[in-house]
């Protein structure tokens, strides 16, 4: 793995390995870090079950940074099909720093899927009787989790819809 000036070399054969290594220290200017601790700021723990890749640290500063290192987890946050309202004076959120979280979330995510489809992002549309002919209207869809993208499709309804509220719900 290269990321800019930082190379990760790994695989089953050491001799190899060191191979590898000998013929690039022979054309570029490197430095051997020894076995592999961090990455990327993740951090990696090597045991006799397999390599692990985790960011604790990470995660611990994130949460003393927004003021949540003593927060307390819940498996479910609210009642399930509670409705919510919106206050009338409510002060807004920064609306980017809550960007800047969701881009630390979506790097947390690379160690902890558990939390991608948190910072997931779904995109849907229709247009309404755009079709002159026969007047049915076309939806589709996109998923990016991470930025990329997972998910897509378009399609033709089979009915007309009556409205463009029935039309997007479609």
């Amino acid at each position: 793995i290269i990321y800019v000036d930082d190379m990760v070399i790994t695989g089953n054969d050491e001799e190899e390995i060191k191979r590898l290594k000998e013929g690039l220290f022979t054309e570029f200017k490197m430095k051997d870090l020894g076995n592999l601790k961090y990455f990327l700021g993740m951090e990696v723990l090597r045991s006799p079950k397999g390599i692990f890749i985790y960011q604790k640290k990470y995660i611990l500063y994130l949460l003393a940074k927004i003021g949540m290192i003593n927060c307390k987890p819940a498996d479910t946050p609210m009642m399930i099909n509670q409705k919510l309202f919106m206050e009338k004076k409510a002060k807004l959120a920064d609306r980017n720093r809550y960007q800047r979280l969701v881009g630390k979330m979506i790097y947390m995510s690379h160690t902890r899927p558990d939390i991608a489809y948190a910072v997931g992002v779904m995109y849907t549309d229709a247009d309404w009787a755009g079709d002159k002919g026969n007047r049915r209207s076309t939806s589709g869809y996109f998923s990016l989790v991470g930025g990329n993208l997972v998910t897509c499709r378009s399609k033709k309804q089979k009915v007309v819809s009556l409205s463009s509220a029935e039309a997007e719900f479609r």
